[in-house]
């Protein structure tokens, strides 16, 4: 099991990231007595997001409760949990949970969005592009977006099961910086604290090894659907992209400032930030499916650090979809790979033109860089990492 000690310095994941989401429970989120939004506890967060925002950071909320919202506005029953009740359930509660959310959020100046994800549009490649294009981009423009999974439409096959993995999937979407998982519990233990008086809360994990996933359990509350083995397994999704986790209580008012006062919580540790682990999946990880040649002048730019412009590509090699990796070639030698943002034909149609005739080219007005430099590698005389 490998662990640090302390929560206080941890917690400058959260007070440095540039970009945060903050997932909520529906244990959080639902008041056990009425059925509807816990609204006092809402207001509490939402003036800390407010503050985030105001400090320059941005930030995504990925919000349970759908399905809770909707049960209890459509009077079902207990009996009533076949999958097409627990849609329409979610079909009418969501618009209560939007509703809710831009009210509350309305107080304090702040515009949302709502965006709702099943899990084929993090794994198919161009759905996944145009949700993150979607969520950078309200991002760019300080809106709030509150995504949740979309459980009208997702079957039990398909769906994501708990939003604890949504969340990190958004996370890791977005190239976030900070998770924050709010829920019932105050962390890992490195045993089942209702059962043993002795389990002590684990404060940091540099690493998820086969002891801490054997710890993690499976307690489940009332409203969730998942448990710590999920916020576990969404730690693990977060790591690999260079994303900190946190797993916090939030049944307290400004839950996030006592994350960074220094309050009871489990940190999960990436060993790189997510530029960085995004350009080490480009490098070692994706199969080119085409090549750009380019000119002098574009290659002195891309060792500079700039984007790779149309202007600079000579030629286009290979069949290849927008989001694709491809190579980079110049003077016939491979420099640089990158994730480009127009499919073959595009590129060839565009190359060699100047960003500003793109939408004359094209019939649309697409990225004035055929590969951006977040999405771009530079390679050494080996082909490697340099």
């Amino acid at each position: 099991m490998n662990t640090g000690s302390g929560t206080t310095a941890a917690a400058a994941p959260l007070t440095n990231a540039g970009r945060v989401v903050i997932k909520i429970g529906s244990s959080l989120l639902i008041d056990r007595a009425s059925g509807r939004l816990n609204r006092a506890w809402l207001e509490s967060l939402g003036g800390e997001i407010k503050e985030l925002l105001a400090a320059g950071k941005q930030v995504v909320l990925v919000s349970s409760g759908a399905i809770a919202l909707g049960r209890s506005y459509l009077e079902m029953t207990a009996a009533q949990q076949r999958l097409e009740e627990h849609q329409a359930a979610a079909a009418a509660g969501q618009v209560l949970l939007a509703h809710g959310y831009q009210e509350l959020m309305a107080a304090h100046g702040v515009k949302v969005a709502q965006v709702l994800l099943t899990l084929g549009d993090t794994e198919d490649r161009r759905r996944y592009l145009n949700a993150r294009s979607t969520l950078a981009t309200l991002l760019d423009l300080g809106v709030l977006p509150v995504v949740n999974e979309n459980d009208t439409v997702a079957t039990q096959e398909i769906r994501y099961g708990d939003n604890d993995r949504l969340a990190a999937r958004v996370a890791e979407m977005i190239s976030a910086d900070c998770l924050v998982l709010l829920s019932d519990v105050d962390g890992l233990y490195d045993a089942d604290p209702t059962a043993s008086s002795a389990a002590q809360l684990i404060p940091v994990v540099t690493e998820i090894t086969a002891d801490i996933e054997a710890v993690a359990g499976a307690a489940r509350t009332d409203y969730g659907s998942g448990g710590m083995a999920t916020k576990v397994a969404a730690a693990r999704i977060c790591m690999s992209a260079g994303c900190a986790t946190v797993i916090a209580d939030g049944h307290h008012e400004r839950p996030l400032g006592r994350i960074t006062g220094g309050a009871a919580c489990t940190w999960f540790l990436p060993s790189s930030t997510p530029l960085a682990a995004r350009k080490q999946w480009i490098a070692g990880t994706l199969t080119p499916s085409g090549t750009l040649h380019i000119d002098a002048g574009a290659g002195k730019a891309l060792l500079e650090g700039s984007s790779l412009l149309p202007v600079g590509v000579q030629r286009v090699e290979g069949n290849f979809a927008r989001g694709e990796a491809v190579n980079i070639l110049l003077d016939g030698r491979r420099i640089a790979r990158g994730l480009i943002a127009y499919n073959s034909n595009e590129a060839a149609r565009i190359a060699g033109c100047h960003s500003s005739a793109i939408e004359a080219e094209l019939g649309y007005l697409g990225r004035k860089e055929i590969i951006h430099r977040d999405d771009l590698v530079l390679l050494g005389n080996n082909g490697k990492k340099s």
